[in-house]
């Protein structure tokens, strides 16, 4: 009995070196379903957000290659998978792959840090300019936990972003979020170069979502300029990437921004566009069959929204800040496009960009009347918001009287305003026009509205 035991121990042994000597073994899925965005795999019990590599196949027999997805649903033992890029050569039954635990989101695997200033990179971090390999830089997730609201800076210093229109008229200070709401093709990409090139923060980290790969590259060396991209880092994600990586793309973005604010920077946030981002999520949404709800925009987009701009803003006391603007595509300029109004209601003011203005050889298009800067009030002197008021006025009552101007049916000397409102209104347009290599700082601005409202002072 003793010797028949001691040959099943010696078996047992032998079994279990082999099992040791052999190689790790691997959890794999399959695919069962390929429609449209969405592939469906079956085998693998992983979460939300996970990343995996499908296999797909090659030319050559002995190779083998590998596509990232990210599961984004699933039901019952059903995942819903989508690629990060386009797909060629996906088989039925490919094999499917975890890639560790965790999401890919929460993976140390977005390159951080000042080594990326003055670089152009795509929404995983990888180089797009041709420069090296950013292997050295330091690691992190996209994932950050949210600042206490009460523990955060109050916004009480002014930014300058070098536009005359917006410090005069609509202040923005450090850790504001603003909306740029503005239709294609009214400037709104010049303005935001103006303001990369011309604004006294730190750091700028522009994020380029959905955007033409034309207009990338445009905006990068026409737009920014060399003397922005040198304190600048770019992510781009153009329209011809996949949708999740325009959404990791805008959240790669706010966390490289995350990163130099909590080193203690300014950094000046550009997102081009909101709109975009909201766009490549009811992409993912509609495709896992989330029900439409807003003109055709699911839910979960409304709730995408608040959770990426609540990002930015002015960190903890002592601690640096992020002041973001954001471009709001206004579909046929219609201000209450439904990505539109939600963002309005979850920035901080809105600075809205008029096609007719546009039309008529007016730059910056900025429409006064229709914009606002919600924490204006708290950053200027009595003195100064008193005439940024009566600026307004005067615009407005020009404006409303317009037709009878230009028909004729103006007659002075019957109304004092609307007479004080003609008379400048020249300087008034000259005052909110500035071409794209002109600087105007915060105290030049408020010189010239004084210079000029005091023109119009009754005698």
């Amino acid at each position: 009995m003793q010797t028949h035991s001691q040959h099943w121990q010696r078996t047992l042994q032998r079994v279990g070196q082999r099992v040791a000597d052999s190689s790790d073994y691997q959890l794999s899925g399959r695919i069962t379903r390929a429609t449209g965005l969405v592939l469906e795999a079956v085998g693998l019990k992983i979460p939300l957000g996970s990343g995996c590599r499908i296999e797909v196949a090659t030319r050559g027999r002995d190779s083998e290659r590998f596509a990232e997805a990210e599961v984004v649903g699933f039901s019952g033992d059903k995942l819903f998978l989508m690629p990060l890029a386009e797909l060629s050569g996906l088989a039925p039954g490919a094999r499917v792959f975890p890639m560790g635990s965790g999401s890919r989101a929460g993976a140390r695997r977005f390159p951080l840090g000042p080594s990326l200033l003055g670089r152009v990179v795509d929404g995983s971090g990888a180089p797009l300019d041709g420069g090296p390999a950013l292997h050295d830089s330091p690691h992190d997730t996209l994932l950050t936990p949210s600042v206490n609201p009460l523990r955060r800076t109050p916004i009480h210093d002014r930014i300058d972003v070098g536009i005359r229109a917006i410090n005069g008229l609509l202040s923005v200070g450090r850790g504001q979020r603003m909306g740029l709401f503005a239709g294609s093709g009214v400037g709104k990409s010049v303005l935001l170069g103006m303001m990369a090139r011309y604004t006294s923060a730190d750091v700028i980290v522009v994020g380029l979502i959905g955007e033409r790969g034309r207009e990338v590259q445009d905006f990068i060396d026409n737009i920014l300029g060399e003397d922005g991209r040198r304190r600048a880092v770019v992510v781009a994600a153009p329209a011809d990437t996949s949708p999740l990586q325009r959404l990791q793309g805008a959240a790669y973005a706010t966390r490289l921004a995350e990163d130099f604010r909590d080193a203690g920077r300014n950094v000046l946030l550009i997102m081009d566009s909101l709109t975009r981002y909201a766009m490549a999520q009811r992409e993912i949404a509609l495709a896992i069959g989330e029900p439409p709800a807003t003109k055709g925009y699911p839910p979960s987009v409304f709730a995408k929204l608040p959770s990426l701009v609540e990002r930015a803003g002015n960190g903890e006391r002592g601690g640096g800040s992020i002041t973001a603007f954001y471009t709001v595509l206004t579909e046929g300029d219609d201000q209450q496009d439904p990505i539109a109004d939600a963002a309005r209601a979850i920035l901080d003011g809105h600075i809205v960009l008029s096609r007719q203005l546009a039309e008529a050889g007016h730059y910056p298009a900025i429409d006064i009347e229709a914009s606002i800067s919600r924490a204006m009030h708290a950053l200027v002197t009595p003195a100064q918001w008193q005439q940024a008021q009566q600026f307004k006025q005067l615009f407005s009552r020009y404006q409303r009287n317009r037709d009878l101007i230009s028909v004729g049916a103006y007659t002075p000397g019957h109304d004092p305003q609307l007479d004080q409102a003609v008379m400048l209104y020249p300087k008034v347009e000259a005052f909110l026009q500035q071409s794209i290599h002109e600087q105007a700082d915060i105290a030049g601005a408020h010189a010239a509205m004084q210079s000029l409202l005091g023109q119009g002072a009754p005698s």
